[in-house]
């Protein structure tokens, strides 16, 4: 355990400097070596139908204690749009739970594919700078409770804070892409509690129904992961951001792209293998 909780916080320590170094949420990094480390460990193999959604749920949670650090650089210097947070936060909390319960339902194989398309996306996207052009202005009340909703849903089921989706749909709508961004960072908060509480909900029903979980497992949530990631990421999103000020973000990106493409293929073939050799 003392060799697995040190890796866990070097996944942490790795992600909190990707965020607060190339501002990219942490669960996109999380879900894919999460999978690829609880496969490695001693009870991998007996819990492969569980797999993903451990990395889900574990992201999930991880991302209630990083995004609080996070908000709080953000408010500090005034970008955070808390009337915006306010209108899109009571659809994102139900697509979220809505999303939990989905992903409940779905195979490991299915939230690997959903996930893999969703790496390739946003690599491609990062490779290319590719920005959405303001387009429209914010919609009504109803219409943000449907856009939470289904950011919510999206982020629920790939294990992420949901800036992935929430900061082009705000600059599609005009809003600044810095305050865009530091109120995508406000989002996360109540993504990541209701994403944490629905996997650890459906996993606990899930036990219920007598299915086996691993231990020190909460739900679908595996304590000794969220702990350590928890902490590792939480002591190294400042060096992050300071690091941001002193390198070249542009061309870190790009790399980080390349990375994204390649988890995403790495992932993409472990599904892809048992087929050919079948």
């Amino acid at each position: 355990m003392g060799m697995e909780l040190i890796a866990y916080i070097g996944l942490g320590a790795a992600t909190g400097v990707l965020a607060g170094l190339l501002g990219v949420g942490g669960g996109i990094v999380i879900v894919p070596l999460l999978v690829l480390m609880f496969g490695a460990l001693p009870w991998g193999p007996a819990h492969a139908a569980h797999m993903a959604h451990l990395a889900l749920g574990t992201s999930l949670a991880s991302i209630v204690f990083t995004s609080l650090a996070s908000v709080r650089a953000h408010h500090r210097r005034g970008a955070v749009d808390w009337g915006l947070v306010k209108r899109l936060s009571p659809g994102l909390v139900l697509g979220t739970l809505a999303g939990t319960a989905l992903a409940a339902a779905l195979s490991t194989p299915a939230l690997k594919a959903l996930f893999v398309c969703f790496a390739w996306i946003v690599g491609v996207q990062m490779l290319l700078n590719l920005r959405p052009t303001a387009a429209r202005t914010l919609p009504a009340p109803a219409g943000l409770h449907l856009a939470g909703a289904g950011i919510g849903v999206f982020s629920s089921l790939v294990g992420i804070g949901g800036g992935s989706v929430s900061v082009p749909f705000m600059s599609w709508c005009s809003v600044p892409l810095h305050r865009a961004i530091a109120t995508s960072a406000a989002l996360g908060f109540p993504i990541a509690l209701a994403g944490s509480l629905g996997f650890i909900a459906n996993g606990l029903q899930a036990e219920a129904r007598g299915q086996v979980l691993p231990a020190l497992c909460l739900g679908y949530v595996y304590l000794p992961a969220l702990a350590g990631i928890a902490l590792g990421s939480v002591l190294t999103a400042p060096l992050g951001a300071r690091l941001a000020h002193a390198l070249p973000v542009a061309r870190l990106k790009q790399l980080f792209a390349l990375l994204l493409l390649v988890l995403g293929t790495r992932m993409a073939w472990g599904l892809i293998k048992p087929w050919l050799w079948a």
